[in-house]
C-alpha cells in the first residue's frame, strides 16, 4: 500500500527562561514593550504532522511518501527521516524561503511567548499530487493533513478529481478555516480524523450533524485520549478502542500524530479498524511517554507485550505477524 502524507515540515525551538515573564513587565509602558530574556535551555526537536506521521509509518516499516514544502536547511532533516524509512522525494524545497519553525520560550510559571513561521510551507500549494503518483506508479491513500489551508483544499481537490481515496484530518487548521472550505476537506475522505474538540468545532462550522458527516464519509475515527477511539461510519455499529495506559506521561506533543501512523499502518497491513486502532493507541502511548515527537524507537517484544496487556494475546498475536520492526 502506497501511502503519501501531506502536510507541515517544521522544527520546534523550544526554551526556557529562569524566571517570570510578569516580572519583566512594566504596566505603563506596555505600548512600547521591548525585551530580550537571557535563556538557559534551547531544544530542538523535529516536527511538523505530516513528518511526524511519517516518520512514524516508517518506523513501523512501511515507505510512506512525504509530501510537503521546506527550505535549503532541510538537508539534515531530511538524512534523518531517509534512515527512518521515509521516502523525501516528492519534498519541495523553497529557493527563497526557510523550513516552517515554532519558536516558544516558556518561563518558570510555564507561561509562553511563542512564534510560528510558515516559511516555506506557503509554497506546498503549488504541489501536484499526480507528478507524485507518476513517480512511485501509484497512491493507494493521501493524508491531507494540517498545512498551508490552500494546499490542503487543492490536494483534497485533485484526490476527488483523480479518483484517489484520502484521509481528511484537519487537526488545528479547523479554527482558521471556515465552514465551506471544512465541508471541501472532508466531503468524500475515506476516512476522518478529529479529536473531542475538533468534532465539535467541525459540526459548528459546516453545519452538519453527526448523521450528515456520516453520509459523506467512509470512516470517521475520533480519539478521546485517555478515553480511547471510537470509530463510526454509516451503516456499521459503532466500535470503542481503550487507550494503553501510560507509565509515565512526558509530553503530548506529536501523540495524535502517532495514532494516525499506527492506524494507517494497521490498514495498509491488512488489519481490521479495532485492529489498526489498538496498534495506533499503542505508538501514540509511546509517544506520550517520549520528549519528542520523533525520539522514540520501536523494539517488536515490547511493542507486542503492550498490546497484549490491553487487548489480549490474541491481537498481540495478530498485529506482531505483520510487524517489521
Amino acid at each position: 500500500m502506497r501511502i503519501a502524507v501531506t502536510g507541515s515540515i517544521a522544527t520546534d525551538h523550544l526554551m526556557v527562561f529562569p524566571g517570570k515573564f510578569a516580572d519583566q513587565f512594566v504596566t505603563d509602558q506596555l505600548d512600547r514593550v521591548s525585551l530580550s530574556f537571557l535563556v538557559d535551555k534551547l531544544d530542538i526537536r523535529r516536527g511538523g504532522v505530516a513528518a511526524n506521521i511519517a516518520f512514524g509509518l516508517g518506523s513501523l516499516g512501511m515507505t510512506p511518501v512525504l509530501v510537503g514544502a521546506v527550505g535549503q536547511d532541510f538537508d539534515d532533516y531530511r538524512s534523518w527521516l531517509e534512515r527512518h524509512g521515509v521516502d523525501t522525494r516528492s519534498v519541495h524545497v523553497s529557493q527563497t524561503k526557510h523550513t516552517s519553525r515554532f519558536l516558544c520560550t516558556t518561563d518558570q510559571a510555564q507561561a509562553q511567548i511563542a512564534s510560528f513561521y510558515a516559511g516555506a510551507m506557503e509554497e506546498a500549494r503549488d504541489i501536484e499530487l499526480q507528478a507524485v503518483a507518476d513517480r512511485v506508479g501509484a497512491l493507494d491513500l493521501v493524508i491531507v493533513a494540517p498545512n498551508d489551508p490552500v494546499a490542503m483544499v487543492r490536494h483534497t481537490e485533485e484526490c476527488r478529481a483523480r479518483g484517489i481515496p484520502f484521509a481528511a484530518d484537519p487537526s488545528q487548521q479547523l479554527a482558521r478555516m471556515d465552514g465551506p472550505e471544512i465541508r471541501v476537506l472532508v466531503d468524500g475522505a475515506a476516512y476522518l480524523f478529529t479529536n473531542e474538540y475538533e468534532t465539535s468545532l467541525l459540526l459548528k462550522e459546516t453545519g452538519w450533524t453527526e448523521a450528515e458527516v456520516l453520509d459523506r464519509v467512509g470512516c470517521w475515527v475520533k480519539t478521546y485520549g485517555p478515553d480511547g477511539v471510537r470509530i463510526e461510519s454509516k451503516d456499521a455499529v459503532p466500535l470503542a478502542v481503550p487507550a494503553v495506559r501510560v507509565v509515565d506521561e512526558v509530553d503530548p506533543t506529536g501523540v495524535g500524530d502517532a495514532f494516525r501512523a499506527g492506524f494507517l499502518w494497521g490498514l495498509a497491513a491488512k488489519l481490521g479498524p479495532e485492529r489498526s486502532a489498538q496498534v495506533g493507541c499503542t505508538l501514540a502511548a509511546i509517544v506520550l511517554e517520549t520528549v519528542g515527537t520523533q525520539e522514540y524507537t520501536l523494539d517488536r517484544a515490547e511493542f507486542s507485550k503492550r498490546v497484549a496487556t490491553t487487548y489480549g494475546n490474541d491481537a498481540a498475536a495478530e498485529i506482531e505477524s505483520k510487524l517489521r520492526v
